[in-house]
């Protein structure tokens, strides 16, 4: 896994917004309606793209190179650069909701006992799964 990743995307303007594909990235396709919203989702698309790649293990192309895209009638070519460490962290630390059963009775016990049910079970996850975090 690299730290840095660049590659080029193609910005296509039309009366109903900007479209922006990245030709490395077939699937990657996020919008924008002004030039700077394009760039920042652009970014944004490209790292939760890259980053889900690197959690399915898949291969991470080579980008292609910007001199050799082939631009049409209102498009524009722009190289996009992510800093992976940041979205990573971002990512794999961001909390997420879980849906649990338990029976009654101890639902009733721990919250008269003022449980923390989400403490309780990432203390209790971390120990079944030997994490020392």
């Amino acid at each position: 896994m690299k730290d840095v990743y660049i590659y080029p995307a193609i910005l296509s303007y039309a009366k109903d917004g900007i479209s922006i594909e990245f030709p490395d990235f077939p699937g990657c396709l996020p919008c924008a309606d002004t030039t700077e919203e394009a760039v920042k989702n652009a970014r944004e698309a490209l790292s939760l793209h890259i980053w889900g790649m690197e959690r399915d293990g898949d291969t991470i192309p080579a980008p292609a190179k910007i001199t050799e895209l082939n631009c049409g009638k209102n498009e524009i070519s722009l190289l996009v650069e992510i800093f992976m460490p940041s979205v990573r962290e971002r990512l794999n630390n961001r909390y997420i909701k879980k849906t649990l059963t338990i029976p009654q009775w101890l639902n009733i016990e721990a919250e008269r006992a003022g449980v923390n049910f989400s403490q309780v079970l990432q203390n209790g996850l971390k120990e079944y799964l030997h994490i020392n975090k």
